[in-house]
């Protein structure tokens, strides 16, 4: 998980994007003073900088704001506060471990989500236009629907699984290392990989104005009658499943309307197709599907036993239930 970290930091902040980060390892210790600390940057004319949170343990390259000093190491209040004032939310907060925060540290997250803003002890600050919030945790086989707050869970967008197999490409060609399974494939097979250039005179690969070209071309991008109803067929048939117990709200079925949306100008057309529609329920749907107890299937009522639904669930998986979803409705033409 270090190497997806210093991958996503690289990608956010040393040369595609530009934005400013914070990095956090959260802890069951973690302390809601803590996280309001984290997410504030220290300079606010800085854009891109790593620190890790004051509850993680040091390392090379960390700074914590507790240990910030003033005047012949006593605190004043006075330019603590000012310090506070003045600093601002990061665009991009990535939280390693984040299924071992407490819940009432989920909970502030949800609401720095929600409201756009976090308070602290003398003021509150809004986050900035471009925001976005990554939790990183171990993948597990049942669903990640149980590993955080039910409702935090409800308001993450998407959700994407990395296979250690398939390497961390951006920080392999950064860096010029490659992993052993990745050296061993170099040798014999060569993917053709899609190269991106930044202008001489542009700091970074991909800029606030490409971004905002892409949400008003999101804006533009149509639904047909039929693919409309293909949407709509994958989530019927995705809450009728039997090894679905729960997970399919309202705010997941505007996140899968608006992801295939958002997809549709990456592949420089204004509508969206099928194949989008599937791209975007398995991204939205993924981290949102909790399996159901055998014990409460309703096929229990009719004569089935247990044993028998045990066997039918024993595999089941958000990822296996998509895709037999996928691959029973049928797509428009």
């Amino acid at each position: 998980m270090d190497a997806l970290v210093r991958c996503c930091q690289h990608v956010i902040a040393e040369n595609i994007f530009g934005l400013s980060h914070a990095t956090l390892d959260c802890s069951p210790s973690m302390t809601v003073e803590g996280f309001s600390n984290a997410v504030l940057a220290p300079d606010a004319e800085r854009q891109g900088y790593d620190r890790l949170s004051p509850f993680a343990v040091s390392g090379e390259g960390g700074r914590s704001v507790d240990r910030l000093s003033f005047g012949g190491g006593r605190s004043s209040s006075r330019v603590r506060a000012s310090v506070l004032d003045d600093r601002k939310v990061v665009n991009v907060v990535i939280a390693k471990n984040f299924d071992q925060a407490p819940d009432h540290i989920q909970l502030l997250t949800l609401d720095l989500i929600r409201t756009k803003r976090i308070y602290t002890r003398t003021s509150f600050h809004s986050v900035p236009m471009a925001f976005l919030f990554i939790p990183l945790i171990e993948s597990k086989p049942q669903g990640l629907a149980s590993s955080l707050n039910l409702h935090l869970n409800d308001h993450i967008f998407m959700s994407y699984y990395h296979d250690p197999q398939n390497g961390l490409m951006n920080l392999e060609e950064s860096s010029g290392w490659l992993s052993d399974d990745q050296g061993s494939i170099s040798s014999v097979i060569r993917k053709p990989s899609l190269v991106l250039s930044k202008e001489p005179n542009e700091p970074y690969l991909i800029r606030e104005e490409h971004i905002n070209a892409l949400r008003e071309l999101s804006d533009n991008v149509t639904f047909s009658a039929e693919i409309s109803s293909y949407l709509q067929d994958i989530i019927i048939a995705l809450r009728m499943n039997r090894g679905v117990a729960g997970g399919l709200t309202p705010i997941s079925t505007r996140h899968f309307q608006l992801l295939a949306r958002c997809l549709a100008p990456l592949q420089r057309v204004d509508y969206v197709f099928p194949s989008l529609v599937a791209l975007a329920a398995r991204r939205v749907y993924r981290h949102r599907i909790s399996i159901a107890d055998p014990a409460n299937d309703r096929s229990l009522m009719y004569g089935s036993t247990l044993k028998a639904v045990d066997l039918v669930l024993a595999d089941a998986s958000p990822e296996s239930i998509i895709e037999q979803v996928l691959e029973g409705v049928e797509a428009p033409l």
